[in-house]
């Protein structure tokens, strides 16, 4: 059913969503997935699912064919687009309200598809920010960082902590009207998703807060782009950039906190660029801080502070140091919580 105004969303007892999936590469973990997203309580209840196999080659499109499960569309590139691109795609097809893109790799958390329609229902949000659980390959499962204590119903001026939530799609529903009226395309890197989640949040009046574990988030599996050594997380700097050189409005402490969560950003993409490159990575981190630096910033206390007056000063090797120690301390406290 074609509703794309929210006054059409408005008359629904429940809103439509569309769960995308983006497929490439991804056939050891894809029936997991299936399983997950096919499986929800309500399922059938006014939800479409839309599976995006991008030129997969590893077997996923065979996975897709076997299911045969008249709820689940199936659309195939004929070459290799991305995962942006792919997403793209599926919002084309898409027919829903709200958009969910989840990830062929991850799951949904059980129950997780019934939270997120009854707080669609109840809050009519332009974007709806969930939490979620990461799982890695060991078996560990860890909480997320996600600092959700805001209000259900919010702006990113008065909740500034949901620029520190994990920037993908996955973790965010959008009205799909709301999110074809940003004019902000899905990038060709690896941080394609960036830009969109950001413009997302900048931008929408209404942003919906669900602080239950609705999505989990398979972290740095083999094969990975995000989990993989490579000069493509070059692409972080293209994807901030983006977002500064619009200018959206922002109140002094959404600007001092974007520009924060950016270098942390770029500080978490270090560790992934080959080690002959990473002085040209953080090199461009120093421009980028220098750049972009706000007036209203000032450098917070403790370690964190000191790792980025080190970034503004441009001192590779002490940062470098600082740095792994302070990861080693962060693993060692998410290792006593899991």
């Amino acid at each position: 059913m074609q509703a794309d105004s929210l006054g059409a969303v408005l008359f629904r007892s429940v809103p439509a969503i569309s769960v995308i999936i983006p497929v490439h590469g991804v056939a050891d973990y894809l029936d997991r997935c299936l399983d997950s997203v096919l499986g929800q309580d309500g399922a059938e209840d006014d939800v479409e699912f839309i599976a995006v196999d991008d030129a997969s080659a590893d077997g996923s499109a065979a996975i897709l064919a076997a299911r045969h499960d008249p709820r689940l569309k199936v659309i195939r590139t004929a070459s290799t687009v991305g995962p942006g691109r792919a997403r793209e795609r599926g919002a084309r097809e898409a027919t829903g309200d709200y958009l969910w893109f989840v990830d062929g790799d991850d799951e949904l958390a059980a129950g997780g598809l019934a939270a997120v329609v009854a707080q669609l229902e109840k809050l009519r949000p332009e974007v709806l920010v969930i939490d979620y659980e990461n799982i890695y390959a060991d078996g560990r499962i860890t909480p997320s960082d996600a600092d959700l204590a805001t209000p259900e119903l919010t702006t990113i001026a008065d909740s500034p902590v949901l620029l520190y939530v994990t920037m993908t799609m996955c973790n965010k529903v959008f009205r799909r009207d709301f999110l074809s009226g940003l004019g902000t395309p899905f990038g060709a890197g690896i941080y394609e998703d960036v830009p969109v989640a950001l413009a997302g949040l900048l931008t929408a009046s209404r942003i919906g807060v669900l602080d239950r574990v609705c999505y989990r988030y398979r972290r740095y599996r083999s094969g990975s782009f995000m989990g993989s050594v490579s000069d493509r997380h070059f692409d972080v700097f293209i994807s901030y950039g983006t977002i500064f050189e619009q200018a959206y409005p922002m109140t002094p402490a959404v600007r001092a906190t974007l520009f924060e969560r950016m270098i942390r950003h770029y500080a978490f993409a270090l560790p992934k660029v080959p080690r002959s490159r990473r002085r040209a990575f953080f090199g461009q981190m120093t421009r980028d801080f220098r750049r972009w630096r706000p007036a209203e910033f000032t450098f917070p206390p403790g370690p964190r502070g000191a790792g980025l007056r080190l970034v503004n000063r441009g001192t590779f090797r002490t940062y470098r140091v600082l740095e792994s120690l302070n990861r080693f301390r962060v693993a060692l406290r998410r290792r006593r919580r899991a």
